[in-house]
């Protein structure tokens, strides 16, 4: 009963929602590309209309341009749009963690260290996208820690933003292991029930990427829209 009902919830739109979502963040799909609902189907071996919707969902993330009777395209990297969606992004995660601090759900601890381990082992390995996928997950389980998991939602909805920046940013072992320092000193006040250090250190954390966007910009102008 359990397996029908996971196949009942995924739908075909949803494995194409997911394999384009994971190709357009991990920069397979570069801004800019155009990208074909009608070759999509065929190479899922579906029809239309589930990659249409898959579309309308990426376009509704501004990480897909619809254009009626034009070709649709990678959306172009937005300086306007990436600030709205940290600005929201820190509002909620702060709020997390601030709850997670006064009362969190304990038996998140064990995941929460076990993905720190992870961590460390793709770092080692030099693997950046199994990083990247750690780290989502890492910020996943602190929703769940603070017993918010709905947050994440909202978190992820605007963290698709910046996810691609994040796979031009994370290209050398020492950009990893700041963003692990981050997780490890974020983890520790957390557990220690210190709240100013918890609120200091995700605050660090999350404007790291400042710098990076200006350099980004700099370097990668074609792939921004403004």
């Amino acid at each position: 009963m359990t397996a029908l009902g996971t196949l009942a919830r995924t739908t075909s739109s949803d494995v194409v929602f997911d394999e384009l979502y994971g190709q357009i963040t991990r920069l397979e799909l570069l801004p800019g590309t155009k990208i074909s609902e009608t070759e999509v189907a065929k190479s899922f071996g579906y029809s239309r209309q589930p990659v249409r919707e898959a579309f309308t969902r990426l376009a509704n993330l501004n990480l897909l341009l619809v254009r009626p009777q034009r070709a649709t395209v990678v959306r172009p990297f937005s300086r306007q749009l990436i600030a709205n969606a940290r600005f929201v992004r820190a509002a909620v995660e702060l709020e997390v963690v601030r709850s997670a601090v006064r009362d969190r759900d304990t038996s998140v601890d064990a995941a929460l260290k076990a993905n720190l381990r992870e961590q460390a082992d793709a770092i080692a390995a030099g693997n950046v996208s199994l990083f990247h996928d750690l780290d989502y997950q890492f910020h996943k389980l602190l929703c769940a820690s603070a017993k918010q998991a709905f947050a994440f939602d909202i978190i992820a909805e605007n963290k698709a933003q910046v996810d691609r920046l994040c796979m031009l940013a994370l290209t050398s072992r020492e950009a990893m292991d700041v963003l692990y320092d981050d997780h490890q000193r974020l983890l520790r006040a957390l557990f220690d029930g210190d709240a100013p250090a918890a609120d200091d250190v995700l605050r660090r954390h999350l404007d790291r990427l400042t710098p990076t966007i200006e350099a980004i910009y700099t370097t990668h102008k074609a792939y921004f829209d403004e």
